[in-house]
């Protein structure tokens, strides 16, 4: 208000000085000129009372947080409808194979890898190697042979090995003892005052010596031959048993054939008997019982009749 009356003296003075020229202007100027100078100190002062006001930070409004939700657990997957494809499972083959003759109960193992024959393909395999039967009198049946790879002992003069097993029901037991293959010694007595003849009577056959080897609880009786032509050579080792009223033979073999120039590298037989040796320590001869035969009561002899 101070400053209202202010202006309204400065403009009454105003007014007395200008004179004439007040009063030119009418009665109304004085008027008007109040009414301006109102207006400008009204915004003056409105102005003045707009300046925003320094918040103290004692009231200061405090601000509303919201709360942090917790994100929602995602739910569980659903199960696919169709069942995951099954996982491949690889089969690996044994390394032996188990060969086995119910006729005779007879089982050995090899190795898978070792080619066999049976039957006529063992007696045809037989026939075409020198690796004959080594029986005391004849009527042996080859039954299986195996062979070890050509490939076994490469860079050497290794030709071929052979696991065989043959079978002769026609030898007793004390036959079954005794081989072909060598050939039995000739006993020459000593020289006396008999006759040639009778000294020739009495020579007799010595019977082929044999060594005894135990597999599990069989007693083989076992012997060994070497024969050879040339640059070729064959190296058998056979063993004989009684079971089952049969005698059965079991040959291994080893042959080889040497370069012309002796550069070839010469294999190690024992190494090569070493793996016929181990399909020789899996043999089982189960027992087999023989087929019954059904005794037919004879026939009834017709009564005679009395004579008339």
């Amino acid at each position: 208000m101070t400053r209202i009356n202010a202006f309204r003296n400065i403009a009454e003075t105003r007014s007395l000085a200008w004179g004439k020229q007040v009063k030119t202007w009418g009665k109304n100027t004085g008027a008007l000129v109040f009414a301006a100078v109102l207006i400008v100190c009204s915004v003056t002062v409105g102005c003045s009372s707009d300046n925003p006001k320094t918040v103290s930070s004692n009231n200061q409004i405090p601000v509303t947080q919201n709360p942090i939700q917790p994100s929602p657990t995602p739910a569980p997957a659903v199960q696919a409808a169709t069942k995951p494809a099954p996982r491949r499972v690889v089969s690996r083959k044994p390394a032996t194979v188990n060969y086995t003759d119910k006729t005779y109960g007879l089982t050995f193992e090899y190795p898978r890898r070792y080619a066999i024959e049976t039957g006529s393909a063992a007696t045809d395999l037989l026939a075409s190697n020198p690796i004959p039967m080594n029986f005391v009198q004849p009527g042996g049946v080859a039954l299986a042979a195996v062979e070890l790879p050509e490939t076994s002992f490469a860079n050497t003069d290794f030709s071929s090995a052979f696991f065989n097993v043959s079978i002769n029901k026609s030898l007793t037991a004390d036959q079954c003892t005794e081989f072909a293959v060598p050939q039995p010694k000739v006993v020459t007595p000593a020289p006396s005052t008999e006759s040639a003849s009778t000294q020739s009577a009495s020579a007799q056959p010595e019977p082929n010596p044999s060594s005894k080897l135990m597999l599990g609880d069989l007693e083989l009786r076992a012997t060994e031959a070497v024969s050879g032509e040339g640059t070729r050579q064959s190296d058998s080792k056979y063993f004989h048993v009684f079971q089952n009223g049969a005698c059965y033979e079991f040959a291994l073999n080893v042959t080889t054939v040497a370069s012309e120039d002796g550069v070839m590298k010469h294999v190690d037989r024992d190494k090569v008997f070493d793996r016929l040796e181990k399909i020789l320590a899996t043999v089982k001869i189960n027992p087999v019982s023989a087929p019954e035969v059904t005794a037919e009561a004879p026939a009834p002899t017709p009564a005679e009749t009395p004579a008339q």
